[in-house]
């Protein structure tokens, strides 16, 4: 049937330099463009725990994890040799058929949440579909359509998310689907209301008064905002909000997809910390450690709501995908990852407000666990936000071998968020590289 292996021609790959560059911009879309690191791109060969080598053979630290993908490490030898086993098996099996991995991957996840619920787990390929799906999900189970949102959240760039995202950066200009209404979010450092969180929980009140007609069909929240700048909710906030959104017929939506598995350290689960049990958590990004896999995991009653019309996703719930997320909880586990993650992400909120003691151009550090942020402000009075500055030190960091991120709503945030089997030696060595860079700088 097939050919023996070396009867192929061999397919080969041009690893250099120019050569990723020439194609990428000769043969893929000028879209990705909008959301390039660095100036003169990083071209990329490999990657092993929490280092990345590039065309050249340079090595660094990576601090940004692919965006938060990369949750246990690169090349994890567990991950690779569940996935190997699984493409000897078989690649791919749509929905249409029952296959092991992914319903024992659904069973291991169920387990992760508060046991007084009967949870269900909907796989798709990533976040904005997770979106996507829960947004669908709640307007069918509640019979409501208005959702609300925050403002300065992220919840994807395809339609649905889009219209869920509150930055204007992730917004094509065109019409976003309508019903979704966004409030002030709680933000204590720049928000309209300071750090009285009540006056946020009324702006939820006073949205559904004028804005809906009364019944709502729900509300999507970030434990912590990430690309909105690292802010993480307040005390008291999300269950106050949770409250008002109940008594108004809405479901309870948490966007884990940058908090969840383990990142926070103190919890698996971002929404742990604020004593709340939400009605739909969405998963994605470094639930694959880097392959394409994502979930809703939800009430058993609310998903009933997908089951009445034939719904189907072709590539969700391969067994590829799911055998790597099958991997990653298990080293999660074996590996220690939470207690890591709280401890080395404590040790990197220390190193950088040293630097903060140092520097005034940084006007914060906040996060949780291996999920951090550091602000830089022209004016640690007026808060200015000091854009140019974040740009030239991400881009001395790349030169000096670290990566990390450039973000949030006002694009002065320095993103930190590695993998999460990074060590304390590694973030001294970056605070050695910020500590130049702002020197210089």
């Amino acid at each position: 049937m097939f050919k023996d292996l070396d009867q192929y021609t061999p397919i080969e790959t041009d690893w250099s330099y120019d050569g990723g560059v020439d194609k990428c911009k000769a043969y893929l879309t000028p879209a990705i463009n909008s959301f390039r690191a660095y100036k003169k791109p990083l071209v990329l060969v490999r990657g092993q725990g929490h280092y990345l080598w590039d065309a050249d053979g340079k090595k660094y630290v990576d601090m940004m994890a692919q965006n938060l993908c990369i949750s246990v490490g690169y090349n994890h030898p567990l991950v690779t040799a569940e996935t190997k086993k699984q493409i000897d098996l078989l690649q791919h099996a749509t929905t249409m058929y029952i296959q092991a991995v992914p319903s024992h991957f659904g069973e291991e996840l169920v387990a992760r949440f508060p046991k007084e619920e009967d949870w269900v787990v909907h796989l798709v390929n990533s976040g904005a579909e997770a979106a996507d799906l829960a947004l669908s999900m709640a307007q069918l189970y509640t019979g409501n359509y208005d959702m609300i949102a925050l403002r300065t959240s992220y919840h994807g760039v395809h339609a649905a998310g889009m219209a869920l995202s509150g930055i204007s950066g992730f917004k094509q200009p065109m019409p976003p689907l309508p019903g979704i209404h966004h409030v002030a979010n709680p933000d204590p450092h720049r928000g309209v209301f300071g750090d009285n969180v009540d006056e946020y929980v009324e702006e939820i009140s006073r949205t559904i008064f004028s804005s809906t007609p009364g019944r709502i069909a729900g509300f999507i929240v970030e434990p912590i905002q990430g690309f909105g700048g690292v802010i993480p909710m307040p005390e008291g906030y999300i269950p106050k909000a949770f409250e008002r959104v109940r008594a108004a017929g809405g479901i309870c939506i948490v966007d884990e997809i940058q908090t969840g598995m383990a990142r926070t350290g103190e919890n698996f689960w971002g929404f742990q910390a604020h004593d709340v049990i939400p009605d739909m958590i969405l998963l994605g990004k470094g639930i694959g450690n880097g392959y394409p896999l994502s979930a809703v995991v939800v009430k058993r009653e609310i998903a009933e709501a997908m089951s009445h019309r034939m719904y189907f996703n072709t590539y969700a719930f391969n067994p590829i995908c799911c055998a790597a997320g099958r991997a990653v909880l298990r080293a999660i586990d074996e590996d220690n990852i939470q207690q890591n993650a709280k401890e080395v992400g404590g040790y990197l909120r220390k190193r950088m407000r040293e630097l903060q003691e140092k520097y005034d151009v940084i006007g914060g550090v906040r996060g949780m666990g291996l999920h951090d942020g550091v602000e830089l402000v022209k004016d640690r009075n007026t808060k200015t936000p000091g854009v140019e500055e974040a740009e030239y030190i991400v881009e001395y960091a790349k030169d000096n071998g670290v990566v990390i991120g450039k973000g949030g709503a006002l694009g002065n945030m320095l993103r930190m968020n590695p993998p999460m089997c990074i060590q304390k030696e590694d973030i001294d060595f970056v605070t050695e590289v910020l500590d130049e860079g702002f020197r210089r700088m």
